[in-house]
């Protein structure tokens, strides 16, 4: 009873107040933390927890974090507790269903997909060097570079699950798998990829917070990036200029061909971080792991006996990822959108509403990764992929039971609905005489968010 007087209390609103750069709070199960000195030191990076200051964040700490992790909680505990802290249904219902996964292991079975996936990539990596290195055919050449796709394809994959903690139990384990899977066979740094990722998640589909949305001036997914909003991610505006509105008016044409070139990109990307200002995480090892890559690759395509084939060799490879990059877009593109940051107090509801499943046959998840499931890894993160496919109907059943969408789609189905969404965008940038006003109406009318 003591134990209780000493307690000192906020409210919601005055947790608010502490939102911004060197003055961070959030609360989690209603106990507050000071987390402004500790941010730097988040292995999530700075962002995932700026986006949900001042806020509760229970159900995102829980969705990302094992339970050995609540024990660092304690040193930034500032004595404060908040008065009006209220748990809805569907966070108790999300909490009970994590605590459920946990007690019968699935955070921690992680199977045998990566062992599988890694020994399929290394036999296709072989089969490109024997088919470059060996063989002089043109045919053979060709079937190599999409060979050479495909182990991409699953090694990102691998790098993916790897950069979630899902691939084995040991932090440095995950960390040599994710620079091999990722800077060394794929050239993207995963340092980059958990920039970006990690902010996707917490944000997922906020047009000014999610990155993942954010690619003015060649594709926008809703009218409102038209009046040039600020992205809260990159810290700059994305201008709806002209040469915006004539990319953006034939968008649902170019969609494909950009998704054939996607990679050179994440190239870019890759690039503008590691040599950036920025603080970037073992930074020296990504840069390393990306030389290998620039290394190797090159060194293949210069076995070719020609430009034309090198050129063939080289769109081919990367065309093939346009599978994965296309598959990406269709989780998300035609999801429901917002504005402005993230809410902790309904992360749940977020999620569903801003992710689509891809369904598919048991025998086609490895093709997908996993990610076909979009609205289950959402959710929860740090669950094996191998476990997906089993959790899908629980999740189903509690989307039902809350009203809230859940909304699985074949791969034809889905690109239709992403082809639509970027279709309506389009006819609406083309209106050069009001855009605002008319765009404004368009929304209210035809929203998907």
């Amino acid at each position: 009873m003591a134990e209780q007087t000493k307690k000192r209390y906020i409210t919601s609103q005055d947790l608010e107040k502490h939102n911004k750069t060197g003055d961070i709070w959030i609360s989690i199960q209603g106990k507050v933390y000071d987390v402004s000195d500790w941010v730097k030191s988040h292995p999530g990076g700075e962002t995932a927890i700026l986006n949900l200051a001042g806020q509760d964040v229970t159900d995102a700490f829980i969705a990302y974090h094992p339970g050995t992790a609540w024990h660092h909680l304690d040193k930034l505990h500032n004595g404060y507790h908040v008065r009006d802290f209220h748990v809805s249904e569907v966070s108790r219902d999300y909490r009970r269903l994590a605590a459920e996964f946990s007690k019968r292991g699935l955070f921690d079975k992680k199977g045998h997909v990566t062992l599988y996936t890694l020994t399929g990539v290394a036999v296709m990596l072989a089969a490109v060097f024997y088919g470059v290195l060996a063989c002089t055919s043109v045919w053979t050449h060709l079937i190599s570079a999409v060979f050479l796709g495909l182990l991409w394809i699953q090694s990102a994959y691998v790098g993916h699950d790897s950069g979630h903690y899902t691939v084995t139990s040991t932090k440095p384990s995950n960390k040599i798998i994710q620079l091999l899977s990722g800077n060394c066979l794929t050239g993207i740094s995963i340092a980059w990829w958990k920039w970006t990722h990690n902010a996707h998640h917490i944000s997922c589909n906020s047009l000014d917070h999610d990155p993942d949305l954010q690619h003015i001036p060649i594709f926008a997914v809703s009218t409102k990036f038209f009046n040039s909003m600020t992205s809260r991610f990159y810290g700059r505006k994305l201008t709806f200029d002209p040469l915006a509105r004539f990319l953006i008016s034939y968008q649902h044409w170019t969609f494909y061909p950009v998704m054939c070139v996607g990679r050179i990109n994440l190239f870019i990307q890759t690039f503008l971080l590691l040599f950036s200002k920025r603080h970037v995480p073992d930074r020296a090892l990504n840069i390393a792991g990306i030389l290998v890559f620039w290394t190797w690759f090159p060194v293949l395509v210069s076995f070719l006996p020609n430009w034309q084939e090198r050129f063939i060799f080289v769109f081919v490879s990367f065309a093939v990822t346009a599978i994965q990059h296309v598959q990406f877009c269709l989780n998300h593109f035609a999801a429901d959108v917002y504005t402005g940051p993230p809410n902790g107090n309904d992360w749940f509801e977020k999620q569903t509403a801003g992710t689509l499943d891809i369904s598919c046959r048991s025998y086609m998840d490895w093709f997908f990764g996993g990610l076909q499931f979009q609205l289950e890894h959402h959710l929860f993160p740090r669950l094996p992929r191998c476990h997906l496919r089993t959790v899908s109907p629980v999740v189903k059943e509690l989307c039902k039971k809350h009203n809230l969408p859940y909304r699985s789609l074949s791969w034809w189905e889905a690109n239709v609905w992403t082809i639509r969404t970027l279709k309506n965008a389009a006819i609406q940038a083309r209106d050069v005489t009001n855009p605002v006003l008319k765009n404004l109406l368009w929304e209210a009318v035809n929203t998907h968010g």
